[in-house]
């Protein structure tokens, strides 16, 4: 797809027939082109047009007449978002280029109320560079208003700037870790994470002893989060979920620019006590997050729609409810068959799972055929963990399904793409998993013979004992179910009590 295809897809129906209406408007000859190119895009017709040209002459018109139409499109669009956007955010810009606009025609009190009431939405959104422009326009024409002493605005500054540089500083610390998020996730980089958000932490002056707001509280918990889900240990974030519960608990009235961070916050500590085993917990604060996303005319309900429909049927499944959860994903997937690629694959393969363990290995391979893409693929668009994972759960439905060739056939292509990456990462186990169910793929009556029973009960034992993570115990239960010829999901439930212990010590959030 090209530049203007994927820009013009950005557009609905309205916004075609008003952008065909701005380029009338400013043509001033009847032969310009860019109206009948444009309405070639939607027919694919751009691409005949491009073969019917002839000599370098008419080659060169038509780039031009692209590039004009390109750049039509993004000053169109540009000034559409700012017209239509009713952001608080942009509410202040206005305010204070309208304010400026007075100061030049000396309405002095009015330019000043604006500058006043743009300071009260800046400072109710914590938007800090918002304020450092308000605050810079109000010492820049202190003079015209002698009432009010320049100290206290030149502190207010001050004050504010302290602020803006610690925004600045979490920004590129955040910045950074997603980057190399990115690289270890779809480029499967090794790197010591928890060095480089100290090195990190360090090298960009960050204090997480400072005042929080809601987005800062958000970049710190989305990095612990993907720490954790690196590590497959959620306990290691417990400190920052704690704080976070603390600070929103304080906060009722909420802008648009906070609910959104809101909303995200809830879902991390919501998944922080889902992978922890803590379901009916997890449950409470989704409920909060499904309460918050109704706001502002469920202005995000479609952004996060699926992430709560996906934790909400995790949770349900875990707590013994299993046909409710494969009913919660099939609506979701079926509701929203244009949402975000990533978000309804993680959906198909929690559903996919949940199939297998009911042992329903018929709908398991429908889902399973939807996620059609390569491994090569996969690891660019959902990350190298996700895509082994797949291919593990791939592997079991086919072995669970009696298709031996072709369990065989991804074991071997999942070795050779995968082993030597996963000894690297330390993840001896995962290899050491897969050998168990090529053994059972080969020989399934192995798992009769005491001696494959015992490494099995060994090897699980050994996987307790280290880092605790629900997805895990799901696929140490296929196999655990096999050696005790039971059902995966009875197995499932009963391996729950010992895999997340009720450890006393540990409080509720709420109490």
């Amino acid at each position: 797809m090209n530049a203007l295809q994927e820009v013009a897809n950005t557009m609905n129906e309205a916004e075609k027939i008003a952008f065909i209406q701005y380029l009338s408007k400013k043509n001033k000859r009847k032969d310009t082109g860019n109206v009948a190119l444009f309405n070639s895009l939607k027919t694919d017709d751009i691409k005949s047009n491009k073969k019917n040209l002839k000599d370098k002459k008419s080659i060169d018109a038509y780039h031009a007449l692209r590039k004009r139409l390109y750049d039509n499109m993004i000053d169109f669009i540009a000034n559409r978002s700012f017209e239509n956007d009713t952001s608080q955010e942009n509410a202040v810009l206005r305010l204070i280029v309208v304010s400026r606009l007075f100061f030049e025609h000396k309405l002095i009190k009015t330019a000043f109320k604006c500058l006043a009431k743009a300071e009260d939405i800046a400072l109710n959104i914590e938007h800090f560079s918002l304020l450092n422009e308000i605050y810079l326009t109000q010492i820049q024409f202190a003079h015209f208003n002698l009432s009010e002493p320049i100290e206290k605005i030149i502190e207010k500054f001050k004050t504010n700037k302290k602020q803006l540089e610690h925004e600045e500083h979490l920004n590129l610390g955040y910045a950074v870790l997603r980057r190399e998020l990115a690289a270890i996730y779809h480029e499967g980089r090794i790197t010591d994470f928890q060095s480089l958000i100290k090195n990190t932490i360090e090298a960009h002056g960050i204090s997480l002893k400072q005042g929080l707001t809601f987005k800062s509280l958000y970049q710190i918990l989305f990095i612990a989060n993907e720490y954790a889900s690196i590590n497959n240990n959620f306990s290691l974030i417990q400190p920052f979920v704690l704080k976070s519960y603390r600070f929103i608990s304080k906060k009722t009235d909420l802008t648009d620019r906070n609910l959104y961070y809101h909303i995200y916050i809830l879902y991390f500590i919501a998944n922080f006590y889902f992978r922890n085993g803590q379901f009916t917990e997890s449950l409470s604060y989704l409920n909060l997050m499904f309460a918050e996303l109704q706001k502002q005319s469920g202005k995000y309900y479609e952004r996060f729609s699926l992430r709560y429909f996906l934790l909400l049927a995790f949770n349900e499944n875990y707590l013994g409810n299993a046909q409710k959860a494969i009913e919660i994903a099939e609506k979701a997937l079926s509701s929203n068959k244009k949402a975000d690629p990533n978000e309804s694959n993680d959906l198909r393969i929690m559903l996919t799972v949940f199939y297998i363990q009911q042992n329903a290995g018929r709908n398991a391979l429908k889902e399973m055929a939807k996620l059609n893409h390569t491994d090569s693929w996969y690891e660019k668009k959902m990350g190298i963990d996700w895509t082994i994972k797949k291919c593990l759960i791939e592997i079991l439905l086919h072995a669970q399904q009696d298709n031996t060739e072709l369990a065989l056939s991804r074991i071997k292509s999942f070795k050779r793409r995968y082993k030597k990456y996963l000894l690297t990462v330390n993840e001896e186990r995962v290899v050491q998993y897969l050998l168990f169910a090529e053994q059972y793929v080969i020989k399934p009556e192995i798992i009769q013979t005491q001696k494959f029973e015992k490494a099995v009960e060994d090897f699980i034992m050994t996987a307790q004992n280290g880092p605790k993570d629900i997805l895990i115990m799901s696929f140490l239960c296929w196999l655990l179910a096999k050696v005790r010829r039971k059902t995966i999901y009875e197995t499932t439930l009963n391996l729950l009590a010992t895999y997340f212990p009720l450890d006393n010590k540990k409080k509720s959030l709420r109490t």
